[in-house]
């Protein structure tokens, strides 16, 4: 199954998550501000912990950027919630169980797990402008360094698009 890949210039496509707070979420509350909306595997694993702390260690200076986070899983709000609370995570956590959000962004589909072609959540992450256009989209993300790159992208076209007054 061939999947989507969004790219820079595209329109985010609209989603409903409910949070792990049990706060219901949408594109649009983020109208004034950009949103980088991640997509991981699995609560607890290894690598997904590492990306979501890595988030959570630099989210006062995403949101100096005029920046929100949202991280996105098909676990559910409970799984996040202790996901959350046993790793300190400062970063909202979205459910999306039947995966709906997931292939709309294109971050569901084929990949190669270990020389075996499966189908699955592909790590993803987009970096979504105010006015609801991909500003970045990563896919098949890997972990290490991740975040240093997404702040990066965030910071030049927070610099090249005028959507915040200096």
């Amino acid at each position: 199954m061939e999947s989507i890949r969004l790219k820079k210039g595209d329109r985010a496509p609209s989603f409903t998550l409910l949070t792990d707070e049990g706060e219901t979420v949408t594109l649009s509350d983020f109208s004034d501000r950009f949103l980088i909306l991640y997509f991981y595997p699995k609560d607890q694993t290894p690598g997904c912990t590492r990306e979501a702390q890595a988030f959570s260690a630099r989210i006062a200076d995403f949101e100096q950027h005029h920046a929100s986070i949202l991280g996105v899983s098909k676990d559910s709000t409970e799984s996040h919630h202790r996901f959350r609370v046993s790793c300190r995570l400062e970063i909202p956590l979205a459910s999306d169980p039947d995966l709906t959000v997931h292939k709309l962004f294109g971050a569901y589909g084929e990949k190669n797990l270990y020389g075996k072609i499966t189908e699955g959540v592909i790590r993803s992450t987009f970096l979504i402008r105010p006015d609801k256009k991909i500003e970045e989209a990563f896919y098949h993300v890997k972990v290490e360094g991740h975040v240093d790159k997404v702040f990066e992208r965030l910071c030049i076209s927070s610099e090249e698009n005028a959507f915040f007054p200096k």
